[in-house]
């Protein structure tokens, strides 16, 4: 097992200085690996003896188990990463899982909020909260979220230097450590400096207590210093229901999505929402172009001089 767990975190580490891998995705890959790792214990193996009967039992294991096909494509990609990387340091002669083409993972519609119901949302936001301030750190919040799309790791660990100034556009630190420039709705603006007054006055008393100002914008006690993910999860759901929107029906990614599929339902590029939201290969972005196909149909239903 110890052997296993240094291989682990060597690999780990390689990813993180070659790829920049967020804290996230390590811990990600770490707990696939791990999960692997417990299945060769109880087939007397370790990661260095599995073979490629192995694999395809553990993957097996999964389905059984019912895993989601998502779920078992990523467990076996962490497996073959572990394994190219094993071979390429000579920790290991064969890679056993070379030739192993697992499930492919389904590329599912993301669900998606309509205009009417992010304006309920944002409406909402600024009545969430005990207090003037928490209710515009609330709509703070939500406005830049829906007027960037950025990622919620993104948004929660955002640096406060990159609202000074009444910026016309906000720079995103995302995947990988990769940079992109997002403008910002006159909303969300207004919005930021309502709240930056805010922040100096809690900061301010802060210094006089003798403690460190917080370089982000939304602070927390949390051990990361800044909103946690699953309290800004949390916060959406509590944001559904002043709406009266199902929260079963709100994520904090859905945000995202609707930032994108809002912007091409109006005639936004696709190439220009991948920039915007960082993604690396537009095949991802392209997943929103069920808008279009909903926009076509309208069209041609309203339109066609047979349709009706």
């Amino acid at each position: 097992m110890k052997q296993d767990t240094i291989w682990i975190e060597g690999f780990l580490e390689a990813i993180h200085a070659e790829r920049n891998a967020s804290e996230n995705t390590l811990l990600a890959y770490r707990r696939d690996l791990l999960a692997f790792c417990t299945f060769l214990r109880q087939r007397h193996k370790k990661l260095i003896t599995a073979t490629r009967a192995d694999i395809e039992a553990f993957i097996i294991n999964l389905e059984s188990n019912g895993m989601a096909q998502a779920t078992r494509a990523r467990r076996l990609s962490a497996i073959k990463q572990i394994y190219r990387y094993g071979f390429e340091e000579s920790l290991i002669t064969i890679n056993p899982s070379s030739e192993i083409k697992g499930p492919k993972p389904k590329r599912t519609l993301p669900s998606n909020l309509s205009e009417e119901d992010v304006n309920k949302l944002l409406e909402a936001s600024t009545k969430a909260g005990r207090s003037p301030e928490k209710k515009r750190r609330s709509s703070c919040l939500m406005q830049i979220l829906y007027a960037t799309g950025m990622r919620v790791s993104e948004l929660v660990s955002l640096p406060v230097a990159s609202v000074r100034g009444n910026p016309q556009m906000l720079l995103i630190k995302g995947k990988g450590g990769k940079d992109r420039l997002v403008p910002l709705s006159t909303p969300a603006k207004m919005a930021i400096a309502a709240y930056l007054v805010d922040w100096e006055i809690v900061q301010e008393k802060n210094r006089l207590k003798g403690k460190i100002t917080s370089k982000y914008l939304f602070p927390s006690n949390s051990q990361l210093g800044h909103l946690t993910r699953i309290r800004f999860y949390i916060f959406i759901k509590e944001i559904c229901l002043i709406a009266e929107i199902s929260p079963n029906k709100v994520s904090p990614h859905t945000l995202r999505h609707a930032f994108a599929s809002h912007l091409l339902a109006n005639g936004a590029d696709l190439r220009v929402i991948q920039m915007l939201l960082g993604h690396a290969d537009v095949a991802t972005t392209e997943i929103y172009t069920h808008v279009l196909d909903e926009k076509l149909k309208s069209l041609v239903f309203n339109h066609h001089p047979l349709a009706n």
